[in-house]
């Protein structure tokens, strides 16, 4: 092939790769803020344009072609060498990234297990709570005797100087218990689904039974203000990410009973996959909601005020996150 026929056959390819690397490859910060308004050839593109560019450049050698084809093609592709090679993230950067912006794209690309796990929790827990308050005897039936006794102590309204939620134990001792129980309750709720997510559906529901009996007895027998006051932190990460790991049991059962195209074990390992991500960021949330429940929920002298506000703010925070967390980063920014 002569060289003005090469030249002219991959000329835009050459002129659309300088373009990127002039637009995209100088700052990553600069490249997402503005990839809204660029048109150009694409981010995933850009390693296959890539090698083409190493092939024409060999063949541009090999044929004798003048060094003003050669130079250009030299130039670029060091260029992209530069970036393509440069050096990786650091793994805790990417790990931050994960946190802020691929688990909750993650989360709410299984809204259809999210919102099906946040149904099986919250109504028996609210069902629950208010059929007590109807009722309190029912309490008796969910509890024994001692454990109800043991529910009233902890939150007793006559001992102000007392620590919220807990019988004993240092602060550091009680975030190693929590971190010990949310973490387990946690694991069981995501790993049950193996059992063709029926695991996970009972999980789902007898935490919400047996969270929704606690708060209703405690508010039918008069101590509902210091156990509000302890819970009032602590349970927005913590219950959201209950919610969380049943939807990804869900994903995890649904994955089992219904593979759709795929063969079973293929959509088995894409669910356990999917499914441990999201458990990466569970894990985060159960370890921040033990940090606050045996630092700050448990502070007894506390104003309500005080504590409802804080815990407002958590709910605010964790939701938003969850709903907004990702939202202006295109996928491959976003993945772990």
């Amino acid at each position: 092939m002569k060289q003005e026929h090469f030249v002219q056959r991959h000329q835009p390819e050459w002129i659309a790769f300088e373009h990127w690397l002039d637009a995209r490859g100088e700052s990553a910060r600069k490249a997402r803020a503005e990839r809204r308004n660029w048109h150009g050839l694409s981010d995933a593109d850009m390693p296959s344009r890539y090698r083409r560019l190493c092939q024409q450049l060999a063949l541009a050698r090999r044929r004798g072609y003048s060094p003003v084809v050669t130079d250009r093609l030299q130039a670029l592709m060091h260029r992209g060498h530069g970036l393509l090679y440069r050096t990786p993230v650091p793994h805790w950067r990417r790990a931050a990234q994960f946190l802020i912006a691929g688990f909750p794209r993650l989360v709410r690309a299984e809204r259809g297990c999210m919102l099906a796990s946040f149904a099986l929790f919250w109504i028996p827990l609210v069902v629950i709570f208010a059929a007590i308050q109807w009722q309190p005897e029912l309490s008796s039936s969910l509890f024994d005797p001692a454990q109800l006794m043991q529910f009233e102590r902890m939150y007793d309204p006559a001992d102000p100087a007392r620590k919220l939620g807990r019988d004993s134990g240092t602060d550091v001792a009680m975030f190693g218990h929590y971190v010990w129980n949310n973490v387990s309750i946690g694991f069981r709720t995501f790993a049950s689904g193996l059992i063709a997510g029926i695991g996970s559906i009972v999980v789902l529901i007898v935490n919400g039974v047996m969270i929704g009996g606690v708060a209703g007895h405690l508010q039918a027998v008069g101590h509902g203000d210091p156990f509000w006051r302890f819970v009032a932190a602590h349970s927005a990460p913590e219950l959201t990410a209950i919610v969380i790991a049943g939807g990804a049991g869900l994903r995890l059962g649904l994955s089992l009973i219904a593979p759709g195209q795929r063969r079973r074990a293929d959509a088995l390992v894409e669910g356990g996959r999917r499914g441990a991500l999201l458990c990466v960021g569970v894990l985060a949330m159960l370890v921040f909601a033990a940090f606050v429940e045996a630092f700050w929920s448990s502070i007894a002298w506390m104003p309500a005020w005080i504590k409802y506000t804080v815990g407002g703010v958590l709910w605010t925070l964790t939701a938003a996150w969850l709903l907004l967390g990702g939202r202006n980063l295109p996928p491959e920014d976003a993945a772990p």
